[in-house]
């Protein structure tokens, strides 16, 4: 992978990482429906003025919104709204890599070595100690599948870019933003109530102002226009489990700065879900390197 690629990838981790605190913040003062229609009217608006069409077919365009977009903050940010804490949010999310490699060898045929079903096996092992010895941060069984169900539609909206080919990632976040204002303002409306989204919006913090930009502007804007150039550019298998990196600095904000204490077995977890990613990075390298090894013998 080039320098600017590795770079790239590095932006979007803490981007990323940090986007977890982020919408803690905005969940506490923000119906968790109504933050999510903000987050991509601003996404969408006025950047569509001034930003072409994607050159790819509506569906795909649709696709994208309705998955990486609507789908996957549906599911988060009523997660993280329900308790779930925002560390492990940002690290049981990655599953959404193991969920990657998987659908594209069988949408896509892209093939997976025995390096990547031993690097899932242990990231499914290590997401299963989540729950166990809560200690001071416990982890709601309907908040953690919620996370789940995020990190699915996050990987199908990968196999989505991955079938599209060669976009504009810019045009195609933009217009995909143009989704699911809709959808979110329907759900706030029957599941928040007309009221509560009034008053929020009549007494909103400039804190809240903040998270909006934030997320609208820097987690959605230039971490998926980075992070959908990677996928045009490489393998999935190379670069969605890139996307473990980022509970590490989830995990330090959220303990920084929320003061959220994992148990014993919780680190553990969260330390066997990294091995499972290095499996996944470096799988290939090490089978070779023994290999050669074997063979000089």
């Amino acid at each position: 992978m080039p320098l600017k690629d590795i770079l790239a990838a590095l932006v979007v981790i803490v981007v990323w990482g940090a986007n977890f605190v982020v919408i803690k913040f905005g969940v506490d003062e923000i119906p968790p429906m109504l933050l999510g229609a903000l987050r991509f009217i601003f996404v969408a608006f006025p950047a569509i003025l001034f930003v072409p069409r994607p050159a790819v077919p509506w569906r795909y365009v649709a696709g994208y919104g309705a998955t990486i977009c609507l789908g996957q903050f549906v599911f988060l940010f009523m997660a993280i709204y329900l308790g779930m804490p925002a560390g492990l949010a940002s690290l049981v999310l990655q599953a959404q890599a193991f969920f990657t490699v998987a659908i594209a060898a069988l949408v896509l045929h892209e093939t997976i070595r025995a390096h990547h079903v031993l690097g899932m096996g242990l990231a499914v092992v290590g997401l299963g100690m989540l729950d166990a010895g809560a200690g001071s941060t416990a982890v709601p069984l309907v908040g953690f599948l919620l996370t789940l169900l995020a990190a699915f539609s996050w990987a199908c909206g990968n196999i989505v870019l991955k079938c599209a080919g060669q976009v504009r990632m810019l045009s195609m976040v933009v217009w995909g933003a143009l989704l699911p204002p809709i959808p979110f303002l329907l759900l706030s409306a029957v599941f928040e109530g007309p009221d509560r989204m009034l008053d929020s919006l009549m007494h909103i913090s400039w804190r809240a102002v903040a998270v909006v930009v934030y997320l609208s502007g820097v987690a959605t804007l230039v971490g998926y226009v980075l992070w959908g150039r990677l996928l045009a550019r490489h393998p999935v298998a190379r670069v969605a489990p890139l996307s473990l990196l980022i509970p590490v600095v989830g995990l330090l904000c959220a303990d920084w700065i929320l003061g959220e204490r994992l148990g014993l077995w919780q680190w553990v977890g969260g330390g066997v879900v990294l091995i499972g990613l290095t499996v996944n990075l470096f799988g290939a390298r090490w089978a070779a390197w023994l290999r050669n090894r074997t063979q000089a013998a």
